[in-house]
């Protein structure tokens, strides 16, 4: 299987999905019964339907929803609050505001001189698109043993989580040399409301260390990864994690299995200016 034929077995599967949304747009779908639709992972769907969509999930579901209503302006006689409330709008203005920014019409003007239904679309992606950023290496990874305290809402907060990590391990003597600093996320931003959003701040710790309270041993398991290593500002990482979901892996010939992504802090944020951060993104595959 070539580079071409590889993105075209996940963009077929991707078209599955939305066909799947498209035929249940009034029904509330979750993301495990998406991930079904195309055979994906749940742990990675979010990222994966991103990248070759170039929207996420829910801006997908908006899409259809107006498209579907632009149709029934055509072709039935329920009034603008019905079509409105069918396609998930509390209110005719709002319904309105949103058919405006897509269609360039207000709804009754577009009912009232029959224009042609434009064509859905959405944002294009192009597989022959190449960054000279970032490489992916796959590799087999042992099994890590962490030391995990759990962080809830907007990922570029956990910076506190892990200092209270910090401030338990310090004076107990377990930031040593060999410590290894670790964040595990099992929710994409594009796709999770921020407040619903879970993570771990995570370290090494010699087992047998008695926690602290809100702590928890976490094992991550050891398996072939591909691993990418960003070097810059933490809040940049989303570029690393584009060019991983959108570009490689549908070139890969590889699959995301099914666990959570996580990321391994290569170097001292405390003692290095944030140009040289070093961050390894590991992806595990099946």
């Amino acid at each position: 299987m070539n580079r071409s034929s590889t993105f075209d077995h996940y963009s077929a599967r991707i078209e599955k999905v939305v066909a799947f949304m498209s035929s249940r747009l009034d029904q509330p779908l979750t993301l495990a019964q998406l991930a079904e639709a195309g055979h994906f992972s749940p742990f990675h769907f979010h990222r994966v339907y991103h990248g070759l969509m170039g929207e996420t999930i829910a801006s997908t579901q908006r899409r259809l929803r107006l498209h579907r209503a632009a149709n029934d302006l055509l072709t039935s006689e329920h009034s603008i609050a019905q079509i409105a409330g069918r396609a998930g709008y509390g209110s005719a203005a709002a319904f309105t505001r949103a058919f405006g920014a897509t269609y360039a019409c207000a709804p009754a003007a577009f009912r009232k001189r029959r224009a042609a239904l434009p064509a859905l679309s959405r944002a294009a992606f192009d597989p022959t698109l190449e960054s000279l950023m970032y490489s992916a290496e796959i590799t087999t990874l042992a099994p890590i043993r962490v030391v995990a305290l759990p962080h809830s809402g907007n990922y570029q907060a956990i910076g506190d989580t892990f200092q209270a990590l910090y401030a338990w391990a310090g004076p107990r003597g377990l930031m040593r040399q060999d410590t290894r600093c670790l964040g595990i996320y099992y929710d994409s931003p594009a796709d999770t409301p921020q407040e619903q959003l879970r993570s771990e701040a995570c370290l090494t710790v010699p087992g047998g260390t008695e926690l602290g309270e809100g702590m928890r041993w976490v094992e991550i398991a050891g398996g072939r990864h591909a691993v990418v290593v960003h070097t810059g500002p933490y809040n940049e990482l989303h570029r690393a994690y584009d060019w991983l979901f959108c570009q490689w892996l549908p070139a890969s010939f590889e699959e995301a299995g099914d666990a959570p992504v996580y990321e391994e802090y290569l170097n001292d944020p405390s003692s290095l200016p944030p140009a040289e951060w070093k961050t390894a993104i590991c992806l595990p595959l099946k």
